[in-house]
């Protein structure tokens, strides 16, 4: 039987790029033969320290204790077929483990879902940012023997250094995203994220303020994934993310946004909000930005909006008219099934590996 070591930051079910990206194929892969560890660095206990300003020194311990983790996943790596890395094997930006991997006996996986070339650090730990390696990223595609890129922004990155691409769209597992029935009075607009990205929640605020001028108490607003955020003037306290209350939380929307700036950080997103809705049939609206304009075709399934003007535009439009959101939301799901599903691109996964160790 074959083996495999996922290598990733986050414990199971805690990271969505994660979760969305490999997690839910690790079934899949048992039930066709392939064993499999996950070998991830950051605990429950010192996530509660690790995204908070502060707590230096215990920051320090917990980077010290994953360089030991990843010491031990290099002396095991021969013990594998495939060594699969998300992202990166270390927080800091050293490639030193994935050139080690790299030279084990075991095929080298690399999978990305971000333009993580990038700098983009969270706000709480802003001052460690001088110990990012802006060329890390292009670093380890060059080295692996297959790399899984999230769009074809990310894929034409990759092939600058390695002709081993194969696009696998971050994806939705449509037997657990049912939509669960809620009663409730107003229409929801809703956001869901994290605290590294509640910045993007931001760029709706303008044209969310003239929605609930129009419409006063008929709506609410609701974000997901920071619960430290606030806005008064909108009416808007922030739910913290957690596994068990996603699909209850996110079934509560009516009309679901996704709004982005245009920028090379935005290029390489993978859309995963906006199919989170459309999974659970609520109709969708994104920016055009990146991923996004092949994920939804503007009138069919969902729509795009850019200006101000159109995200007022249709966001009345969905509000205004409960047929138009039932169409759109059933038409989204119908997308992700078609396309976005785990159960659409699981052959894809599995085939990649086995090809791999032939």
């Amino acid at each position: 039987m074959p083996r495999i070591l996922f290598i990733a930051n986050h414990r199971p079910n805690r990271s969505p790029s994660q979760r969305f990206r490999f997690e839910q194929y690790l079934e899949y892969l048992k039930a066709n033969r392939w064993d499999y560890d996950f070998s991830f660095l950051i605990s429950e206990k010192d996530d509660a320290i690790f995204y908070k300003k502060g707590h230096f020194f215990r920051k320090i311990l917990i980077i010290v204790k994953a360089f030991f983790i990843r010491l031990k996943d290099i002396l095991n790596a021969s013990k594998y077929d495939i060594v699969f890395i998300q992202r990166e094997a270390f927080l800091t930006g050293t490639t030193f483990f994935e050139k080690r991997i790299a030279r084990s006996s075991a095929k080298l996986v690399y999978d990305f879902d971000d333009s993580i070339w990038l700098s983009n650090v969270s706000e709480a730990n802003a001052k460690w940012n001088w110990l990012k390696n802006p060329n890390k990223t292009k670093e380890i595609i060059a080295i692996a023997d297959l790399v899984f890129a999230g769009n074809a922004y990310l894929a034409d990155y990759a092939q600058k250094v390695n002709s081993h691409v194969i696009i696998i769209p971050t994806t939705i597992d449509t037997e657990e995203y049912q939509r669960i029935p809620i009663e409730k009075q107003k229409i929801c607009i809703g956001w869901s994220g994290s605290i590294t990205t509640i910045q993007h929640f931001e760029y709706a605020v303008p044209f969310l303020k003239k929605i609930k001028n129009k419409y006063a108490d008929s709506i609410e607003i609701k974000v997901i994934g920071d619960k430290n955020y606030r806005h008064d003037e909108l009416g808007i306290q922030g739910l913290d993310w957690n596994k068990e209350d996603e699909l209850k939380e996110l079934s509560s929307f009516d009309i679901g946004i996704m709004p982005l700036p245009n920028d090379e950080w935005s290029s390489g997103k993978c859309g995963l909000k906006g199919l989170q809705y459309m999974a659970l049939e609520i109709a969708t609206i994104m920016s055009p930005v990146g991923v996004n304009t092949e994920i939804i075709k503007d009138g069919e399934n969902g729509f795009l909006a850019n200006s101000q003007e159109e995200w007022v535009e249709k966001i009345s439009m969905l509000i205004d008219s409960v047929d138009l959101r039932k169409k759109m939301g059933e038409r989204g799901r119908e997308s992700v099934l078609n396309r976005y599903a785990v159960e659409s691109n699981k052959n894809i996964y599995l085939t990649s590996f086995n090809q791999l160790i032939q």
